[in-house]
Protein backbone atom coordinates (compact mmCIF):
# COMPACT_ATOMS: atom_id res chain seq x y z
CA UNK A 1 0.00 0.00 0.00
CA UNK A 2 1.23 3.11 -1.21
CA UNK A 3 1.69 6.09 1.56
CA UNK A 4 0.31 8.82 -0.09
CA UNK A 5 -1.49 12.35 1.69
CA UNK A 6 -4.62 12.02 1.50
CA UNK A 7 -7.63 14.11 3.11
CA UNK A 8 -10.40 12.32 6.00
CA UNK A 9 -13.23 13.53 7.68
CA UNK A 10 -13.80 12.86 11.39
CA UNK A 11 -16.20 13.38 14.16
CA UNK A 12 -16.02 13.11 17.69
CA UNK A 13 -17.59 14.54 21.04
CA UNK A 14 -15.76 16.15 23.96
CA UNK A 15 -16.83 18.25 27.12
CA UNK A 16 -14.47 21.77 27.09
CA UNK A 17 -14.08 23.61 30.53
CA UNK A 18 -15.52 27.12 29.10
CA UNK A 19 -15.17 30.01 31.35
CA UNK A 20 -18.49 29.61 31.49
CA UNK A 21 -18.86 26.16 33.01
CA UNK A 22 -15.74 27.01 35.35
CA UNK A 23 -18.21 29.72 37.15
CA UNK A 24 -20.83 27.31 37.32
CA UNK A 25 -18.87 24.63 38.63
CA UNK A 26 -16.91 27.51 40.95
CA UNK A 27 -20.46 28.80 42.56
CA UNK A 28 -21.67 25.29 43.21
CA UNK A 29 -18.60 25.31 46.24
CA UNK A 30 -18.63 28.69 47.16
CA UNK A 31 -20.61 29.36 50.76
CA UNK A 32 -23.31 31.84 51.35
CA UNK A 33 -20.55 34.90 52.13
CA UNK A 34 -18.28 34.04 49.34
CA UNK A 35 -21.09 33.90 46.90
CA UNK A 36 -22.52 37.37 48.11
CA UNK A 37 -18.45 39.05 47.22
CA UNK A 38 -18.78 37.40 44.64
CA UNK A 39 -22.62 38.65 43.52
CA UNK A 40 -21.55 42.10 44.47
CA UNK A 41 -18.17 42.21 42.38
CA UNK A 42 -20.31 40.70 39.55
CA UNK A 43 -22.80 44.04 40.13
CA UNK A 44 -20.08 46.08 40.18
CA UNK A 45 -18.70 44.69 36.76
CA UNK A 46 -21.53 44.30 34.62
CA UNK A 47 -23.74 47.57 34.00
CA UNK A 48 -26.50 45.03 33.00
CA UNK A 49 -26.94 43.36 36.42
CA UNK A 50 -28.83 44.87 39.11
CA UNK A 51 -30.52 43.15 42.50
CA UNK A 52 -33.74 42.24 42.15
CA UNK A 53 -34.81 43.94 45.79
CA UNK A 54 -34.07 47.24 43.87
CA UNK A 55 -35.52 46.10 40.25
CA UNK A 56 -38.90 47.09 39.17
CA UNK A 57 -39.15 43.00 36.80
CA UNK A 58 -41.94 40.98 36.22
CA UNK A 59 -40.32 38.22 38.72
CA UNK A 60 -39.42 36.02 35.40
CA UNK A 61 -35.50 36.71 36.05
CA UNK A 62 -35.21 40.14 33.76
CA UNK A 63 -35.86 43.59 34.82
CA UNK A 64 -38.19 46.14 33.35
CA UNK A 65 -36.00 49.17 35.64
CA UNK A 66 -36.51 52.31 33.90
CA UNK A 67 -34.25 54.66 34.64
CA UNK A 68 -33.86 56.49 38.30
CA UNK A 69 -35.69 59.53 36.71
CA UNK A 70 -38.48 57.75 34.45
CA UNK A 71 -38.74 55.99 37.84
CA UNK A 72 -38.68 58.44 39.91
CA UNK A 73 -41.34 60.42 37.38
CA UNK A 74 -43.72 57.10 37.66
CA UNK A 75 -43.85 56.62 41.80
CA UNK A 76 -44.90 60.32 42.56
CA UNK A 77 -44.87 60.22 46.77
CA UNK A 78 -48.30 59.89 47.58
CA UNK A 79 -50.00 63.08 49.12
CA UNK A 80 -50.98 63.79 52.73
CA UNK A 81 -54.30 63.59 53.89
CA UNK A 82 -56.27 66.43 54.80
CA UNK A 83 -56.70 65.09 58.55
CA UNK A 84 -52.27 64.62 59.02
CA UNK A 85 -51.03 66.23 61.95
CA UNK A 86 -48.57 68.96 60.34
CA UNK A 87 -45.51 69.84 62.58
CA UNK A 88 -44.48 72.29 60.41
CA UNK A 89 -47.43 74.49 60.17
CA UNK A 90 -47.89 78.08 61.07
CA UNK A 91 -50.26 77.03 63.17
CA UNK A 92 -48.85 75.74 66.61
CA UNK A 93 -51.87 75.63 68.88
CA UNK A 94 -53.60 73.43 66.31
CA UNK A 95 -50.79 70.77 66.40
CA UNK A 96 -50.91 71.11 70.03
CA UNK A 97 -54.49 70.25 69.56
CA UNK A 98 -54.15 67.27 67.55
CA UNK A 99 -50.91 66.08 69.89
CA UNK A 100 -53.00 66.05 72.81
CA UNK A 101 -50.61 68.76 74.68
CA UNK A 102 -50.75 72.22 75.73
CA UNK A 103 -48.98 74.76 73.85
CA UNK A 104 -46.09 74.89 76.07
CA UNK A 105 -44.60 71.82 75.19
CA UNK A 106 -44.81 72.77 70.77
CA UNK A 107 -41.58 73.55 69.49
CA UNK A 108 -41.71 75.64 65.95
CA UNK A 109 -39.07 74.57 63.20
CA UNK A 110 -38.07 78.31 63.03
CA UNK A 111 -35.67 79.12 65.32
CA UNK A 112 -35.94 82.91 64.52
CA UNK A 113 -39.62 83.05 66.51
CA UNK A 114 -37.82 82.04 69.98
CA UNK A 115 -34.59 83.74 69.59
CA UNK A 116 -35.91 86.74 67.21
CA UNK A 117 -32.88 86.39 64.48
CA UNK A 118 -33.49 86.09 61.25
CA UNK A 119 -33.87 83.08 59.06
CA UNK A 120 -30.82 81.89 58.30
CA UNK A 121 -29.23 83.73 61.36
CA UNK A 122 -26.60 81.99 63.56
CA UNK A 123 -27.13 81.84 67.57
CA UNK A 124 -23.33 82.20 68.01
CA UNK A 125 -24.68 85.48 69.48
CA UNK A 126 -27.10 83.97 72.21
CA UNK A 127 -24.81 80.61 72.74
CA UNK A 128 -21.19 81.15 72.18
CA UNK A 129 -20.10 78.19 73.80
CA UNK A 130 -22.29 75.61 71.37
CA UNK A 131 -21.50 77.99 68.11
CA UNK A 132 -23.58 77.58 65.01
CA UNK A 133 -27.56 77.48 64.61
CA UNK A 134 -29.57 74.12 65.41
CA UNK A 135 -30.34 73.19 62.07
CA UNK A 136 -28.76 70.18 60.99
CA UNK A 137 -28.82 71.22 56.71
CA UNK A 138 -27.15 74.38 57.80
CA UNK A 139 -24.30 72.97 59.90
CA UNK A 140 -21.36 70.43 59.88
CA UNK A 141 -23.02 67.45 61.41
CA UNK A 142 -22.80 64.27 59.77
CA UNK A 143 -23.08 60.67 60.45
CA UNK A 144 -19.72 59.75 60.29
CA UNK A 145 -19.13 62.03 63.40
CA UNK A 146 -21.11 59.67 65.59
CA UNK A 147 -19.43 56.37 64.47
CA UNK A 148 -16.98 55.16 67.16
CA UNK A 149 -14.15 52.50 66.54
CA UNK A 150 -13.09 50.00 69.49
CA UNK A 151 -10.30 50.85 71.02
CA UNK A 152 -7.20 48.23 70.47
CA UNK A 153 -5.30 46.44 73.23
CA UNK A 154 -2.15 48.43 72.62
CA UNK A 155 -4.31 51.84 72.32
CA UNK A 156 -5.19 51.00 75.71
CA UNK A 157 -2.08 50.26 77.42
CA UNK A 158 -0.92 53.61 75.85
CA UNK A 159 -3.90 55.45 77.50
CA UNK A 160 -3.01 54.24 80.74
CA UNK A 161 1.08 55.02 79.90
CA UNK A 162 0.14 58.44 79.86
CA UNK A 163 -1.71 58.97 82.78
CA UNK A 164 1.42 56.97 84.43
CA UNK A 165 4.20 58.84 84.24
CA UNK A 166 5.16 62.37 82.26
CA UNK A 167 8.94 61.24 82.15
CA UNK A 168 9.87 61.20 78.33
CA UNK A 169 12.19 58.35 78.78
CA UNK A 170 9.70 56.34 81.05
CA UNK A 171 7.10 56.52 78.23
CA UNK A 172 9.74 56.06 75.64
CA UNK A 173 10.41 52.67 77.25
CA UNK A 174 7.03 51.79 78.09
CA UNK A 175 5.55 52.43 74.59
CA UNK A 176 8.59 50.31 73.37
CA UNK A 177 7.32 47.46 75.71
CA UNK A 178 3.55 47.75 74.90
CA UNK A 179 4.92 47.29 71.58
CA UNK A 180 5.99 44.08 71.92
CA UNK A 181 2.28 42.58 73.49
CA UNK A 182 0.83 40.39 71.35
CA UNK A 183 -3.13 39.45 71.19
CA UNK A 184 -3.12 37.29 74.09
CA UNK A 185 -1.30 40.10 76.31
CA UNK A 186 1.89 38.40 76.88
CA UNK A 187 5.72 39.81 75.83
CA UNK A 188 8.16 38.17 74.40
CA UNK A 189 10.75 40.17 76.05
CA UNK A 190 14.63 40.32 76.13
CA UNK A 191 15.88 43.30 78.49
CA UNK A 192 19.52 42.62 77.26
CA UNK A 193 18.49 43.23 73.63
CA UNK A 194 15.80 46.16 74.92
CA UNK A 195 18.19 47.85 76.60
CA UNK A 196 20.66 48.40 74.02
CA UNK A 197 18.12 49.27 71.33
CA UNK A 198 17.26 52.02 74.05
CA UNK A 199 20.40 52.95 75.26
CA UNK A 200 19.56 52.13 78.78
CA UNK A 201 19.88 49.38 81.45
CA UNK A 202 17.98 46.50 82.00
CA UNK A 203 17.42 47.50 85.54
CA UNK A 204 15.51 50.27 84.38
CA UNK A 205 13.60 48.39 81.96
CA UNK A 206 12.49 45.63 84.16
CA UNK A 207 11.26 48.62 86.46
CA UNK A 208 9.14 49.75 84.03
CA UNK A 209 7.62 47.12 82.78
CA UNK A 210 6.86 45.96 86.59
CA UNK A 211 4.96 49.72 86.45
CA UNK A 212 3.50 48.40 83.27
CA UNK A 213 2.02 45.45 84.48
CA UNK A 214 -0.36 47.18 86.95
CA UNK A 215 -2.26 48.21 83.92
CA UNK A 216 -5.72 47.24 82.69
CA UNK A 217 -6.62 44.24 81.92
CA UNK A 218 -4.75 42.56 84.97
CA UNK A 219 -2.17 40.41 83.38
CA UNK A 220 -1.54 41.94 80.68
CA UNK A 221 2.21 42.07 79.90
CA UNK A 222 3.21 38.98 81.38
CA UNK A 223 6.26 36.81 80.21
CA UNK A 224 4.40 33.42 80.79
CA UNK A 225 2.01 31.95 82.53
CA UNK A 226 2.83 31.28 85.82
CA UNK A 227 3.36 35.45 85.51
CA UNK A 228 -0.14 35.85 84.53
CA UNK A 229 -1.62 34.01 87.03
CA UNK A 230 0.40 35.45 89.90
CA UNK A 231 -0.65 38.74 88.64
CA UNK A 232 -4.18 38.20 88.98
CA UNK A 233 -3.91 36.88 92.50
CA UNK A 234 -1.88 39.23 93.49
CA UNK A 235 -4.60 41.42 92.84
CA UNK A 236 -7.26 39.29 94.76
CA UNK A 237 -4.52 39.39 97.44
CA UNK A 238 -4.69 35.25 96.59
CA UNK A 239 -0.89 34.58 96.22
CA UNK A 240 -0.06 32.64 99.19
CA UNK A 241 3.07 29.98 99.86
CA UNK A 242 0.69 27.68 98.81
CA UNK A 243 -0.66 28.85 95.59
CA UNK A 244 2.75 30.18 94.55
CA UNK A 245 4.16 26.69 94.95
CA UNK A 246 1.14 25.67 92.26
CA UNK A 247 1.47 28.01 89.89
CA UNK A 248 5.31 26.67 89.97
CA UNK A 249 3.81 22.84 89.49
CA UNK A 250 1.49 23.72 86.24
CA UNK A 251 2.73 20.73 84.61
CA UNK A 252 1.02 18.46 87.59
CA UNK A 253 -2.17 20.51 87.63
CA UNK A 254 -2.43 19.48 83.94
CA UNK A 255 -1.21 15.60 84.59
CA UNK A 256 -4.29 16.14 87.38
CA UNK A 257 -1.49 14.48 89.80
CA UNK A 258 -3.22 16.30 92.75
CA UNK A 259 -2.03 13.83 95.33
CA UNK A 260 1.80 14.61 94.69
CA UNK A 261 0.34 18.71 94.22
CA UNK A 262 -1.09 18.19 97.75
CA UNK A 263 2.10 17.34 99.06
CA UNK A 264 4.20 19.66 97.41
CA UNK A 265 1.94 22.51 98.42
CA UNK A 266 1.45 21.05 102.02
CA UNK A 267 -2.47 21.19 102.10
CA UNK A 268 -5.08 18.55 102.32
CA UNK A 269 -6.78 17.60 99.08
CA UNK A 270 -9.97 20.06 100.37
CA UNK A 271 -7.60 22.77 99.67
CA UNK A 272 -6.25 21.65 96.44
CA UNK A 273 -10.22 21.70 95.36
CA UNK A 274 -10.54 25.32 96.18
CA UNK A 275 -7.10 25.90 94.77
CA UNK A 276 -8.22 24.66 91.64
CA UNK A 277 -11.33 26.27 91.44
CA UNK A 278 -9.45 30.05 92.17
CA UNK A 279 -6.86 29.13 89.04
CA UNK A 280 -10.25 28.26 87.29
CA UNK A 281 -11.57 32.16 87.56
CA UNK A 282 -8.26 33.26 86.19
CA UNK A 283 -8.19 34.85 82.29
CA UNK A 284 -4.91 32.78 80.82
CA UNK A 285 -5.04 35.51 78.00
CA UNK A 286 -6.58 38.84 79.67
CA UNK A 287 -5.36 40.70 76.33
CA UNK A 288 -8.20 38.38 73.97
CA UNK A 289 -10.59 41.32 75.78
CA UNK A 290 -9.49 43.34 73.48
CA UNK A 291 -8.16 41.46 70.67
CA UNK A 292 -10.57 38.81 69.93
CA UNK A 293 -12.92 39.62 66.64
CA UNK A 294 -16.79 39.31 66.68
CA UNK A 295 -17.62 35.69 65.87
CA UNK A 296 -19.85 35.49 62.72
CA UNK A 297 -22.99 34.26 63.00
CA UNK A 298 -24.10 30.83 61.21
CA UNK A 299 -26.62 31.07 58.46
CA UNK A 300 -27.80 27.50 57.22
CA UNK A 301 -28.28 27.41 53.37
CA UNK A 302 -31.43 24.94 54.02
CA UNK A 303 -34.11 24.73 56.42
CA UNK A 304 -35.44 21.20 57.06
CA UNK A 305 -38.80 20.93 59.00
CA UNK A 306 -41.38 18.49 60.37
CA UNK A 307 -44.80 18.97 58.73
CA UNK A 308 -47.96 17.85 60.36
CA UNK A 309 -48.66 15.13 58.26
CA UNK A 310 -45.17 13.67 59.91
CA UNK A 311 -42.90 14.11 56.16
CA UNK A 312 -39.99 16.21 56.29
CA UNK A 313 -40.19 19.79 54.33
CA UNK A 314 -36.82 20.64 52.58
CA UNK A 315 -36.49 24.70 51.49
CA UNK A 316 -33.65 26.71 50.71
CA UNK A 317 -32.70 29.59 52.85
CA UNK A 318 -33.89 32.32 50.91
CA UNK A 319 -31.77 35.11 52.55
CA UNK A 320 -28.44 33.46 51.41
CA UNK A 321 -29.44 33.30 48.02
CA UNK A 322 -28.77 36.80 45.91
CA UNK A 323 -30.86 37.96 43.95
CA UNK A 324 -29.75 39.38 40.16
CA UNK A 325 -31.86 40.66 37.59
CA UNK A 326 -31.11 41.77 33.51
CA UNK A 327 -31.99 45.19 32.93
CA UNK A 328 -33.39 44.50 29.60
CA UNK A 329 -34.80 48.45 29.09
CA UNK A 330 -31.09 49.82 29.35
CA UNK A 331 -29.60 46.96 27.26
CA UNK A 332 -32.52 48.04 24.65
CA UNK A 333 -31.14 51.99 25.21
CA UNK A 334 -27.34 51.46 24.90
CA UNK A 335 -27.77 49.10 21.84
CA UNK A 336 -29.99 51.55 20.11
CA UNK A 337 -27.87 54.47 20.36
CA UNK A 338 -24.81 55.21 17.90
CA UNK A 339 -22.09 52.83 19.28
CA UNK A 340 -19.16 51.50 17.73
CA UNK A 341 -18.41 48.07 16.76
CA UNK A 342 -15.84 47.22 19.94
CA UNK A 343 -18.55 48.66 22.34
CA UNK A 344 -21.55 46.84 20.57
CA UNK A 345 -19.40 43.45 21.63
CA UNK A 346 -18.81 45.15 25.14
CA UNK A 347 -22.98 45.16 25.83
CA UNK A 348 -23.17 42.11 24.18
CA UNK A 349 -20.82 40.20 26.02
CA UNK A 350 -22.25 41.89 29.12
CA UNK A 351 -25.81 40.63 28.37
CA UNK A 352 -24.29 36.51 27.72
CA UNK A 353 -22.21 36.81 30.51
CA UNK A 354 -25.43 38.56 32.72
CA UNK A 355 -27.69 35.25 31.39
CA UNK A 356 -25.22 32.67 32.43
CA UNK A 357 -25.07 34.59 35.64
CA UNK A 358 -28.72 34.29 36.24
CA UNK A 359 -29.01 30.23 34.62
CA UNK A 360 -25.92 29.38 37.37
CA UNK A 361 -27.51 30.95 40.20
CA UNK A 362 -30.50 29.28 39.81
CA UNK A 363 -29.23 25.80 38.78
CA UNK A 364 -27.17 25.93 42.05
CA UNK A 365 -30.04 26.51 44.08
CA UNK A 366 -31.88 23.48 42.47
CA UNK A 367 -28.75 21.36 43.00
CA UNK A 368 -28.27 21.85 46.58
CA UNK A 369 -32.07 21.30 46.94
CA UNK A 370 -31.71 18.15 45.07
CA UNK A 371 -28.97 16.97 47.45
CA UNK A 372 -30.19 18.14 50.41
CA UNK A 373 -34.12 16.13 50.07
CA UNK A 374 -31.77 13.36 49.45
CA UNK A 375 -29.62 13.46 51.84
CA UNK A 376 -32.91 13.93 54.41
CA UNK A 377 -34.18 10.79 52.63
CA UNK A 378 -31.17 8.16 52.87
CA UNK A 379 -30.64 9.99 57.14
CA UNK A 380 -34.50 10.15 57.89
CA UNK A 381 -34.01 8.02 60.78
CA UNK A 382 -31.37 10.30 62.26
CA UNK A 383 -33.73 13.20 61.92
CA UNK A 384 -36.67 11.43 64.15
CA UNK A 385 -34.67 9.14 66.25
CA UNK A 386 -31.13 10.82 67.17
CA UNK A 387 -27.58 10.11 66.17
CA UNK A 388 -27.43 6.93 67.31
CA UNK A 389 -29.27 6.05 64.01
CA UNK A 390 -27.01 7.71 61.47
CA UNK A 391 -26.46 5.61 58.61
CA UNK A 392 -23.03 5.25 57.09
CA UNK A 393 -23.46 6.96 53.91
CA UNK A 394 -20.71 8.00 51.25
CA UNK A 395 -20.78 10.17 48.33
CA UNK A 396 -21.29 7.40 45.23
CA UNK A 397 -24.71 6.74 47.19
CA UNK A 398 -25.76 10.35 46.82
CA UNK A 399 -25.10 10.92 43.29
CA UNK A 400 -26.64 7.78 41.62
CA UNK A 401 -29.70 8.79 43.67
CA UNK A 402 -29.55 11.99 41.90
CA UNK A 403 -27.70 11.29 38.98
CA UNK A 404 -25.06 13.41 39.27
CA UNK A 405 -21.12 13.29 39.62
CA UNK A 406 -19.64 12.60 42.92
CA UNK A 407 -17.50 15.84 42.49
CA UNK A 408 -20.82 17.77 41.85
CA UNK A 409 -21.92 16.16 45.09
CA UNK A 410 -18.86 17.15 47.06
CA UNK A 411 -18.94 20.66 45.65
CA UNK A 412 -22.42 21.22 46.79
CA UNK A 413 -21.75 19.66 50.32
CA UNK A 414 -19.23 21.67 50.64
CA UNK A 415 -19.45 24.65 53.14
CA UNK A 416 -22.88 24.23 53.45
CA UNK A 417 -25.00 23.93 56.47
CA UNK A 418 -28.43 22.67 57.28
CA UNK A 419 -30.78 23.90 59.81
CA UNK A 420 -32.91 20.37 61.55
CA UNK A 421 -34.97 20.12 64.11
CA UNK A 422 -31.90 18.12 65.85
CA UNK A 423 -29.90 21.77 65.29
CA UNK A 424 -27.42 22.84 62.58
CA UNK A 425 -25.44 20.47 60.51
CA UNK A 426 -22.50 20.93 58.14
CA UNK A 427 -24.04 18.50 54.85
CA UNK A 428 -20.58 16.84 55.30
CA UNK A 429 -21.69 15.48 59.00
CA UNK A 430 -24.25 13.25 57.48
CA UNK A 431 -21.41 11.37 55.12
CA UNK A 432 -19.78 8.67 58.14
CA UNK A 433 -17.39 5.79 57.26
CA UNK A 434 -18.64 2.49 57.96
CA UNK A 435 -17.79 0.60 60.89
CA UNK A 436 -18.71 -3.80 60.60
CA UNK A 437 -21.33 -5.19 62.81
CA UNK A 438 -20.16 -7.73 65.43
CA UNK A 439 -23.39 -9.89 64.06
CA UNK A 440 -23.18 -9.83 60.61
CA UNK A 441 -26.20 -7.58 60.81
CA UNK A 442 -26.44 -3.59 58.81
CA UNK A 443 -23.17 -1.91 59.52
CA UNK A 444 -22.81 1.19 61.86
CA UNK A 445 -22.12 4.99 61.85
CA UNK A 446 -18.97 5.64 62.78
CA UNK A 447 -20.56 9.06 63.90
CA UNK A 448 -22.88 6.85 65.83
CA UNK A 449 -20.32 4.93 67.64
CA UNK A 450 -18.21 8.06 68.35
CA UNK A 451 -21.34 9.49 70.35
CA UNK A 452 -21.83 5.39 71.96
CA UNK A 453 -18.57 6.06 73.63
CA UNK A 454 -18.86 9.59 74.41
CA UNK A 455 -22.04 8.15 76.33
CA UNK A 456 -20.18 5.12 77.99
CA UNK A 457 -17.86 7.31 79.58
CA UNK A 458 -20.57 10.12 80.49
CA UNK A 459 -22.28 7.05 82.46
CA UNK A 460 -18.45 5.74 83.79
CA UNK A 461 -18.09 6.09 88.05
CA UNK A 462 -15.17 6.96 89.46
CA UNK A 463 -14.71 3.36 90.81
CA UNK A 464 -15.32 1.85 87.66
CA UNK A 465 -13.72 3.47 85.34
CA UNK A 466 -13.90 2.08 81.56
CA UNK A 467 -10.57 1.40 79.92
CA UNK A 468 -10.34 1.30 76.39
CA UNK A 469 -10.17 -2.64 75.99
CA UNK A 470 -13.08 -2.55 78.67
CA UNK A 471 -14.57 0.22 76.08
CA UNK A 472 -14.16 -2.65 73.33
CA UNK A 473 -16.03 -5.36 74.78
CA UNK A 474 -18.75 -3.22 75.68
CA UNK A 475 -19.40 -2.13 72.09
CA UNK A 476 -18.37 -6.01 70.49
CA UNK A 477 -21.16 -6.86 72.93
CA UNK A 478 -24.00 -4.51 71.36
CA UNK A 479 -22.45 -5.38 67.74
CA UNK A 480 -20.30 -3.12 67.38
CA UNK A 481 -17.04 -5.11 65.48
CA UNK A 482 -14.44 -2.33 66.41
CA UNK A 483 -10.86 -2.41 67.21
CA UNK A 484 -9.07 -0.87 70.28
CA UNK A 485 -6.83 1.38 68.23
CA UNK A 486 -10.01 2.73 66.52
CA UNK A 487 -11.99 3.15 69.97
CA UNK A 488 -8.68 5.16 71.70
CA UNK A 489 -8.46 7.09 67.98
CA UNK A 490 -12.02 8.28 68.68
CA UNK A 491 -11.61 8.96 72.47
CA UNK A 492 -8.65 11.12 71.61
CA UNK A 493 -10.67 12.72 68.40
CA UNK A 494 -13.13 14.12 71.10
CA UNK A 495 -10.66 14.94 73.18
CA UNK A 496 -11.68 12.55 76.26
CA UNK A 497 -8.53 12.18 78.03
CA UNK A 498 -7.63 8.42 79.20
CA UNK A 499 -8.80 6.32 81.79
CA UNK A 500 -5.99 6.78 84.20
CA UNK A 501 -6.65 10.40 84.15
CA UNK A 502 -10.06 10.34 84.34
CA UNK A 503 -10.04 8.09 87.29
CA UNK A 504 -8.18 11.17 89.12
CA UNK A 505 -10.22 13.54 87.99
CA UNK A 506 -13.26 12.00 89.15
CA UNK A 507 -11.57 11.07 92.69
CA UNK A 508 -10.57 14.91 93.03
CA UNK A 509 -13.62 15.93 92.40
CA UNK A 510 -15.60 13.82 95.26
Amino acid sequence: MAVTPRLELRQSQSLVMTPQLQQAIKLLQLSNLELSEFVDQELERNPLLERAETAGGDGDGESAGAAPDETAAADPAPAMPDSALDLGSDRPEAAARELDTDFTNVFTNDAASDTGLLPGQGSEGLYPDRGGNSRFENSDFGLEHTLSEAATLHEHLLRQLHMETIDPVERLIGAHLIGLVDEAGYIALDEAEAAERLGCEPAQILAILARVQNFEPTGVCARSLKECLALQLKERDRLDPAMAAMLEHLDLVARREFAVLGRICGVDAEDIADMLSELKRLDPKPGHVFGAEIAQTLIPDVYVRLAPDGTFLIELNSETLPRVLINRRYYARVLGSALSKSEKTYVSDCLNSANWLVKSLDQRANTILKVASELVRQQEAFFRRGVRHLRPLNLRAIAEAISMHESTVSRVTANKYMATPRGTFEMKYFFTSAIASSSGGEAHSAEAVRDRIRALIDAESAEEVLSDDRLVEVLMASGVDIARRTVAKYREAMRIPSSVMRRRLKRAQK
